[in-house]
């Protein structure tokens, strides 16, 4: 049975807390350094507003992963963009999933009006920065030593990628 991606329910709040814990623990793939609570799976619901939070589920129908765009600004001459966001646990990477779960963030862009997608990395992240690379996206700014994570100071580094 391969790797399927749906759209996160209620009942996913604690797998998608676990996971996206794992991140804050252990890399610069998400900016927080404290663990967040269960109750975090609602901002991120709100932070989405109208476009789905997706989850991938591992063959074995494990929560390994989740997706999500939302509105870049709450200005109505910005709606046209979103930012766009993806984590997976390192042990599913390099199936494909990365690639299958960002053409479904394309397609929610799509339906809401969206035509410019902006992601954004830590300068410690390369892996992110060549994922998004991979999928259409170029450099787009970079704000220097902004963070510090783990005791190690990062840029934000802008990536943008737009819709044909």
């Amino acid at each position: 049975m391969p790797y399927e991606m749906r759209h996160a329910e209620d009942t996913d709040a604690e797998a998608v807390i676990h996971v996206f814990n794992h991140f804050v623990r252990t890399s610069f793939a998400v900016f927080h350094s404290v663990e967040v609570e269960v109750s975090f799976f609602e901002r991120l619901r709100s932070m989405a507003g109208k476009f789905p939070i997706h989850v991938v589920e591992s063959p074995e129908g494990t929560v390994v992963g989740l997706a999500m765009a939302r509105p870049y600004h709450w200005a109505d001459t910005l709606r046209r963009t979103a930012e766009v966001a993806i984590v997976i646990l390192p042990e599913h990477t390099r199936q494909g999933i990365g690639g299958r779960v960002f053409k479904q963030l394309e397609v929610d862009a799509r339906a809401n009006g969206v035509d410019t997608l902006l992601g954004c990395a830590w300068s410690r992240n390369e892996a992110s920065i060549n994922f998004q690379k991979r999928q259409g996206f170029v450099e787009c700014g970079r704000f220097r030593r902004v963070g510090r994570k783990f005791d190690e100071d990062f840029d934000l580094v802008w990536m943008q990628k737009f819709l044909q």
